[in-house]
C-alpha cells in the first residue's frame, strides 16, 4: 500500500494520504494577532482548502483534535465550528485545552478524513 506525503519538509508533510485516508497536520490561524473566532475561522478555511487538495472535503472528516489554549473559548471556537461542520456531517471531535508553540495562538487543530 502506498503512503503519498504532499509538502513534506523536514519535521512534516502537510497531507498524508494511505489507504483512502487523509491526515493533515495541524493547522493554525492566518493572523496570531486576531481574536478567536477570527483564529477558528482562518483555521478552518485553512483545513478546507487541504482537504480539497487532497481530493476530500469537509463532509468527508472522520475526526478532528482541537487544541485550545485555554478552555474559556470553547463557547466562542464551538461558534464558528458549528457554523463551518455541514449539518449531519459532524466528525467525531475532541477538545482539549494545551500548551500552544507560540503564544499569540488560541486554537489548532487535527484532521482525518476519508477520500472522496
Amino acid at each position: 500500500m502506498t503512503i503519498e506525503r504532499l509538502e513534506t519538509k523536514q519535521r512534516m508533510s502537510r497531507i498524508v494520504k494511505h489507504n483512502g485516508t487523509i491526515y493533515l497536520c495541524g493547522q493554525v490561524c492566518a493572523d496570531a494577532a486576531k481574536d478567536i473566532t477570527e483564529q477558528t475561522q482562518t483555521m478552518l478555511d485553512k483545513v478546507e482548502t487541504l482537504l480539497e487538495q487532497a481530493g476530500s472535503s469537509k463532509e468527508h472528516m472522520l475526526s478532528a483534535t482541537i487544541y485550545l489554549k485555554t478552555m474559556a473559548d470553547f463557547a466562542q471556537m464551538n461558534e464558528v465550528w458549528d457554523a463551518w461542520v455541514p449539518e449531519g456531517y459532524a466528525p467525531a471531535r475532541a477538545c482539549v485545552q494545551a500548551a500552544m508553540a507560540r503564544d499569540t495562538l488560541l486554537v489548532e487543530i487535527s484532521v482525518v478524513a476519508a477520500q472522496k
